[in-house]
């Protein structure tokens, strides 16, 4: 019962850093140093996504799985839990390339504006 506990928040962990990849850059508009910790974040995400790789946190979730008399999944966290809900069987690794343009490209856009507001003070 507490692997099962202890892989569920492994997700949620996952998740919450998916979403602070991608938009934590929002939170520069509240306070400026949430940038030490989320362009970190940003690269390692898009390094991830460029590789291919898979992120370390799917198989500690895999592990306390296992031991918690689950079944664990082949893949990514992003390929496991969230394509199936957003993206179709068929996407591929041109896909995924297209994910690391337009994670780059969002926080770009938040970056740009976030600079744009600051000069303008």
């Amino acid at each position: 019962m507490i692997y099962r506990i202890l892989a569920d928040i492994v997700i949620l962990i996952h998740f919450g850093f998916i979403i602070f990849v991608v938009f934590g850059g929002l939170l520069l508009f509240h306070r400026s140093w949430f940038a030490f910790f989320h362009l970190p974040a940003v690269c390692w995400g898009g390094f991830i996504e460029v590789t291919g790789r898979i992120c370390p946190l799917t198989p500690l979730e895999n592990k306390f799985r296992s031991l918690g008399l689950q079944q664990a999944y082949q893949g990514g966290f992003v390929e496991h839990y969230l394509i199936p809900l957003i993206y179709p069987d068929f996407l591929n690794r041109k896909h995924q390339y297209f994910l690391a343009v337009i994670l780059i490209l969002i926080n770009f856009l938040i970056y740009g504006f976030w600079i744009y507001k600051k000069r303008g003070k």
